[in-house]
């Protein structure tokens, strides 16, 4: 049976450390949203209209969420994961099918409840509930990562609130999701199953930058070298197979551009020299008794659907400032007035900020040039003003928190702890990476709030959600809620 262990002090054994980190995050992002949002408009510093006086009365609501949430019994969340997860997934997409005046689409996205004053974005609390019930599934003691029946149940756990994200057109919040690869990773995810999908995300890019043709010789070089290390270093075996493709590839294409004068488009010469691939590879393994050249001419096939399977997924799923986005940061478009506006502010924002900032409220670049400047871009208002000694702290105290949220989770004793430790901390360094790599233009701009900083009451209770939960079940006896007789 699982029961609580007895003699439980209020708030003993609570983290003061991921505490301590929480309020000086809290702070900085406080400190950042008056400075970026302060309306000159607006009489008074300490006005309810100002942004960051609303934003301490959000904090102050999370904080309060947060000691009522260390109060509760730490069994609470294992016992009900799945009804949160439930009500989650109706609560995310009722945003769909309500109407406009409850749910308005805004920036092209129907993603929040606006209930006067007060607005509220459920994907946000939506990986809370992900969280808990993907910790709950592998904390089962029928659960086998290796099984597939079980990966695939987990994948539906993940994937069901993505679709709906989807749906609502905010395609940022959806794809926090897929931060869960790590913990699955990190409970035992069979290495080789992650290598597809960093497959299908280098092709998805790769598919905008470069010729059907060169990408064709590009995966024959590399399913080619890698069947071959599979097979112990038989260069010379695969070297005919290489070759074989490669000229059927170039004669293809020749025959296309002589008799067809272009009429075969790039994908219909792909496919037509994946079908003369499948006939040389299978002659030459029936003949030379070569098994494993069919298991990389399967991934060639699947990579070379995917290739042209890229463009439809692009044109039909994302939306029209999405693809400028994705386009912009791969250089493919230049639109220093447009697309690319926010992020040249924002770099120039963060560099003008020096080695010490210029100050408190001293920033102009990012007052008065930076869209969303108190919002998604909030980290240059802290390059400007506190320069990169400022930035290095911020981020420092960033790293912190999620390597003691890691912490956490390896001191666990039971699965669910440990699983959902490491589920937080991988939300929030997906969200720190994409956050700061938009900033600086390393990231194509997704929308994605900096933990305890952007400015916004759903992000900052949900981001308090997520971690005074691990906090609670960290400081359950012998780190763990639960107990086996």
């Amino acid at each position: 049976m699982i029961q609580q262990r007895n003699n439980i002090r209020l708030f003993e054994g609570v983290d003061r450390v991921a505490i301590l980190l929480y309020l000086l995050l809290v702070l900085a992002g406080l400190t950042c949203v008056a400075s970026a949002g302060y309306d000159d408009s607006i009489e008074g510093f300490f006005n309810f209209r100002q942004n960051h006086i609303k934003q301490a009365m959000w904090a102050g609501v999370a904080f309060v969420v947060g000691l009522f949430i260390l109060l509760l019994d730490s069994r609470y969340y294992h016992m009900y994961a799945y009804y949160a997860y439930v009500g989650a997934l109706i609560f995310t997409a009722g945003t769909i099918i309500m109407p406009e005046a409850i749910a308005p689409v805004t920036k092209g996205a129907k993603a929040w409840y606006e209930l006067g004053p007060v607005r509220i974005q459920p994907a946000e609390f939506a990986k809370i509930a992900t969280a808990l019930a993907m910790a709950r599934m592998m904390s089962n003691y029928s659960f086998n990562i290796h099984k597939a029946s079980d990966l695939c149940r987990v994948a539906m756990i993940i994937l069901l609130p993505f679709a709906i994200i989807l749906l609502q057109n905010d395609t940022g919040s959806g794809v926090v999701l897929c931060s869960f690869i790590f913990v699955l990773y990190r409970e035992g995810l069979n290495k080789w199953l992650c290598i597809p999908i960093i497959m299908v995300a280098t092709l998805f890019i790769f598919s905008f930058l470069f010729t059907p043709l060169i990408l064709l010789i590009v995966l024959v070089l590399i399913f080619t070298l890698s069947s071959a290390m599979m097979m112990g270093g038989a260069w010379r075996i695969h070297a005919i197979y290489l070759a074989g493709i490669a000229l059927a590839a170039f004669i293809i294409y020749g025959l296309s551009a002589i008799f067809f004068d272009g009429a075969l488009s790039g994908y219909q010469s792909l496919i037509i020299t994946v079908i003369v691939a499948i006939v040389i590879a299978g002659i030459y393994a029936v003949r030379k008794h070569i098994a494993s050249i069919f298991l990389t001419l399967a991934l060639f096939i699947g990579s070379m659907i995917f290739v042209p399977a890229a463009d439809l997924i692009f044109e039909s799923v994302l939306q029209p400032h999405q693809k400028e986005r994705i386009l912009s940061f791969l250089g493919i478009i230049k639109d220093p007035a447009g697309i690319d506006f926010n992020v040249n502010q924002s770099k120039i924002a963060i560099g003008s900020g020096g080695l010490f900032g210029k100050g408190f409220m001293e920033g102009t670049q990012s007052k008065y040039f930076v869209p969303e400047k108190h919002t998604d871009f909030i980290f240059c208002t802290a390059g400007e003003e506190w320069g990169f000694i400022g930035t290095a702290i911020v981020l420092s105290l960033l790293c912190a928190i999620i390597l003691r949220l890691m912490k956490m989770g390896e001191r666990q004793q039971e699965p669910f702890s440990r699983i959902y430790c490491y589920s937080v901390a991988a939300i929030f360094l997906f969200h720190v990476m994409v956050n700061l790599g938009m900033t600086v233009g390393l990231m194509p701009v997704m929308g994605i709030p900096l933990p305890f900083m952007s400015y916004g009451g759903s992000s900052m209770i949900a981001f308090t959600i997520l971690l005074f939960i691990a906090i609670r079940l960290d400081a359950s006896p012998s780190k763990g809620a639960y107990a086996l007789n």
